[in-house]
């Protein structure tokens, strides 16, 4: 079965079909500050640090960034560390694991 307006994946090219050819990722020169509408994908916080990804992001608070810093660092493209404006903002403390 084909899907509408994407062409066959090639047995000799995996980088031609639609996965591949027609998704669009973010690039580091136009990704935008976070805000406060940017959400933790683990909890639910105010996320203070993308992560982008071969095939997408993920944003983290600064508890859960710091837990899996070592994972997504191995992988990651890009990661933009906003911490510092959450120390600045609510003092040293803030983020820390308790």
């Amino acid at each position: 079965m084909r899907v509408a307006n994407h062409p066959p994946l090639r047995d000799t090219d995996v980088t031609s079909g639609w996965f591949y050819g027609f998704v669009t990722g973010t690039t580091t020169d136009t990704l935008a500050p976070l805000n406060v509408a940017d959400r933790c994908d683990r909890c639910g916080a105010q996320a203070y640090v993308r992560v982008v990804l071969p095939v997408g992001e993920l944003l983290f608070c600064a508890h859960h960034a710091r837990e899996h810093a070592a994972k997504f660092e191995a992988i990651a493209t890009h990661i933009q560390d906003e911490t510092d404006r959450l120390h600045a903002e609510h003092g040293a403390g803030a983020g820390a694991v308790s």
